[in-house]
């Protein structure tokens, strides 16, 4: 099969540093090329692959200070892909809507994986507007915030199996947290269960420009509490180590997380997960198994003194069969050939 993967311009696929979503596009790009298929991947100059590679900006947008219009780049990548189109038998888009008026002639090849929250207001309108072009979420719960829009299927995010090695004896006495600073990720509230419970937590963050001010004004000095340590962003090679030799991941959300890509990676080392019951947590997290889901802080100071004892080899077993890039990749195959089914039939 001829795939065209578009995926954002702000990071490196694989991302450097953070990056969440080319990261995903990265392992199944590499998944579907081993598996024989022709992969094309449209992304910035910087991105390492098995796919032949389109770059469409000499290097991640968001690692440039030469770029003041990210726009402009992101306008040429669509172009680039609208003068290829015919080549593929799919188009798959990573860019949430941008592309979708450029698109729309071509629906019927198109299929689009929504990576971020769908709460703004304004794409409800949107997504009817534009209601031919195929959609697939990343959890049934993300589907909530739009139920009327064109989904054709649910894909769970999945990472190669050597990404995050597994680790049956974390070694750091610690809990983690791995994200961004922003409100909604709740690292204040990550913080607070840390102290209550009296344990580490070591923090892998990144703090985006618009995230500045709440970062200083509010995490800033909770940064000297005893056992508080900020390690800042890690790159692709600290992450196994930082993951894999935490007692477990603490992951505080206050908002409708799509996925959380985080989660399955600790899962990956072994490491289990203590999570918010948010957005899709509860298609994540499998209670007393490879985590707990909880609702309070004193929940969460509960499970962090339990989370030592859960099997590690468990978690990561499950990890294998839920969350693997393999997986991930013939869960997409199958929306590729429902599409092109859809297409002979419509031939017809």
């Amino acid at each position: 099969m001829r795939i065209a993967q578009i995926a954002p311009l702000a990071e490196a696929v694989p991302p450097k540093l953070y990056g969440g979503t080319e990261r995903v596009v990265s392992y199944l790009s590499e998944e579907l090329v081993r598996l024989g298929h022709d992969v094309t991947l449209f992304a910035s100059g910087d991105s390492e692959t098995s796919a032949r590679l389109v770059a469409c900006a000499p290097r991640a947008l968001r690692l440039d200070p030469a770029v003041k219009d990210p726009l402009a780049p992101l306008a040429l990548m669509l172009e680039r892909v609208r003068a290829q189109a015919h080549e593929f038998d799919i188009l798959h888009f990573h860019l949430q809507h941008v592309h979708l008026p450029v698109f729309r002639p071509l629906a019927r090849r198109t299929v689009t994986t929504m990576h971020g929250r769908l709460d703004p207001p304004e794409l409800a309108p949107l997504y009817r507007e534009f209601s031919e072009m195929p959609l697939v979420s990343i959890s049934t719960a993300q589907r909530r915030l739009l139920p009327f829009a064109n989904w054709i299927a649910t894909v769970h995010h999945g990472l190669a199996r050597e990404v995050c090695p597994f680790n049956p004896g974390p070694r750091g006495s610690y809990f983690a947290f791995l994200g961004r600073v922003s409100p909604e990720k709740g690292l204040d509230r990550a913080i607070e269960t840390a102290r209550r419970a009296g344990v580490r937590l070591r923090i892998a963050a990144k703090v985006d420009p618009c995230d500045e001010e709440y970062f200083q004004r509010e995490i800033v000095p909770l940064l000297g509490l005893p056992g508080v340590e900020f390690v800042g962003e890690v790159n692709e090679a600290q992450k196994p180590a930082f993951l894999g030799n935490a007692t477990a991941l603490v992951f505080p959300i206050d908002w409708p997380e799509p996925f959380g890509l985080a989660m399955i990676e600790a899962m990956s080392c072994g490491t289990p997960v203590i999570a918010w019951a948010q957005g899709s947590v509860p298609e994540v997290v499998e209670e007393g198994r490879t985590g707990f889901i909880v609702d309070s802080m004193e929940g969460a100071v509960a499970a962090l003194e339990k989370a030592a004892r859960l099997d590690r080899l468990e978690v990561r077993n499950r990890f294998e069969e839920r969350f693997s890039a393999a997986r991930m990749a013939q869960d997409y195959l199958s929306v590729y050939r429902a599409l092109g089914r859809r297409r002979a039939v419509a031939a017809l």
